[in-house]
C-alpha cells in the first residue's frame, strides 16, 4: 500500500455542514484580505465558517460575511472585529461567472474551508451550491451510513 501524502496546506476552518446542506458544484480558491491580528488568530486555528456565506456588495466585489475569527488575545487595543465582512480576492471574470450563476440558476456561493497554502498565505475555498431538499438530505445520510457499515464489515472480515 502506498504511503499517504500530506497536503501542502494547513486547514484552519472547515465547513462540513455545507456538503450536507448543498449540492456542491464548481469550486475555486480565493484570497482573503485580513489584518495582522486576524492572521495570527487564524494560525491558532480557532476560526469558524459554519454560519458564514459569500455575497456580492454594491460595487460587484465578493465578501465573506458572518465568519467568526476570534480576537487575538495578545493584541491589546489593535485587535479586529470578530465577525466583520472580509473582502475576497477573485478575478473579475470569476466574479462575473459566480454572480451569473447566483442570479440565473438560483445557486449560492458557499465557503468550504479556510487554509494556509504552501507559501503561508490565507486562502478560502468557495463553491457554487444548490440547496438540497429534505429528501436529498435523507438520501445523503443513508449513503454515508452505508459507507460506514461497509467499512465495518470489511474490517471484521479482514
Amino acid at each position: 500500500m502506498a504511503p499517504k501524502t500530506q497536503p501542502d496546506f494547513k486547514v484552519v476552518a472547515d465547513n462540513r455542514r455545507a456538503r450536507f446542506d448543498y449540492e456542491i458544484g464548481d469550486a475555486l480558491e480565493a484570497g482573503i484580505m485580513l489584518t495582522g491580528t486576524e492572521v495570527k488568530s487564524l494560525r491558532s486555528g480557532k476560526a469558524t465558517i459554519a454560519e458564514s456565506y459569500v455575497g456580492l456588495d454594491r460595487s460587484g466585489e465578493l465578501y465573506l460575511f458572518n465568519a467568526n475569527i476570534p480576537e487575538y488575545l495578545q493584541a491589546n487595543r489593535f485587535n479586529h472585529e470578530p465577525r466583520r465582512p472580509r473582502k475576497l480576492l477573485v478575478k473579475l471574470r470569476e466574479v462575473a461567472k459566480l454572480s451569473q450563476a447566483v442570479e440565473r440558476k438560483g445557486m449560492t456561493i458557499v465557503p468550504l474551508k479556510i487554509y494556509f497554502n504552501e507559501k503561508g498565505r490565507a486562502k478560502i475555498e468557495i463553491a457554487l451550491g444548490r440547496g438540497k431538499n429534505a429528501a436529498d438530505k435523507r438520501q445523503t445520510e443513508k449513503a454515508r451510513d452505508w459507507k460506514k457499515e461497509q467499512g465495518r464489515l470489511l474490517r471484521e472480515r479482514g
